[in-house]
């Protein structure tokens, strides 16, 4: 089992967190499954790290709405923060970091598509918050999830986690190209009772996504997921 030391160096990178002991990093992204594989004598897989994650992340995203929404009351706070910490939007959250590409697993779950897998992305994120917390206390981890979750906060205190593939693109376009994606209908097949469309989407006349659906909508939704996918915005697999 090897961690590629160029690998842990982008993994801090790009969570803005340097380790004073590596070893926390290399155990929150070691999944059991590597625990298989030859040379893998002494190493401890994420699983516990994963367990004092998910109380870390409860915490600080409970007091991360504390502060924004001093007006809700419990109710709305605790479903909220359930909608936030919830595996989709922390699987979502873990592609976006790169824990896919650079999680050490087991050939098996590698070939059978476990760096795409909501479950692996979301556990790796909580073992990861639990890894700096154990490093470096509670403000480092306290500004990874602040600079996190924050964005996924609309102003009047609801999530924007369940927003449709179409409602990303466009806004992960706009951001990124400057320009708004353009659908297009490709094909029409089968009878008149039990069509299936075909729609392509576009950005600046590139095709960047294609889907097919029961309807006009379902195939755009389609277009749109397979676009996000090729833009490494979500991980492939990845449904509604």
């Amino acid at each position: 089992m090897n961690h590629n030391p160029d690998m842990l160096a982008e993994q801090e990178e790009i969570i803005g967190y340097r380790f004073q002991n590596r070893a926390l990093l290399i155990e929150a992204l070691t999944h059991r499954s590597a625990l298989n594989e030859p040379a893998s004598r002494d190493a401890r897989d994420n699983e516990r790290l994963e367990f004092l994650g998910d109380a870390v992340l409860g915490l600080l995203v409970a007091s991360l709405l504390l502060e924004r929404f001093p007006g809700k009351r419990e109710g709305e706070l605790s479903r909220l923060r359930a909608s936030l910490v919830g595996e989709e939007s922390l699987a979502r959250l873990g592609h976006s970091l790169g824990l896919g590409r650079h999680l050490v697993m087991g050939k098996g779950e590698e070939q059978s598509g476990g760096r795409c897998r909501r479950s692996i992305l979301a556990d790796a994120f909580e073992a990861l918050l639990a890894a700096v917390y154990l490093d470096g206390g509670p403000e480092p981890a306290r500004r990874i999830v602040t600079a996190h979750f924050t964005p996924m906060l609309n102003v009047d205190g609801t999530a924007v986690i369940d927003r449709d593939f179409k409602t990303a693109l466009q806004e992960l376009s706009h951001a990124r190209f400057g320009a708004t994606p353009h659908y297009l209908l490709t094909g029409i097949e089968g009878p008149p009772h039990d069509h299936t469309f075909a729609v392509s989407v576009l950005v600046h006349d590139e095709v960047m996504g294609e889907g097919r659906g029961g309807s006009k909508k379902e195939a755009s939704q389609e277009a749109a997921r397979t676009a996000l996918v090729r833009l490494d915005a979500i991980p492939e697999g990845e449904t509604a």
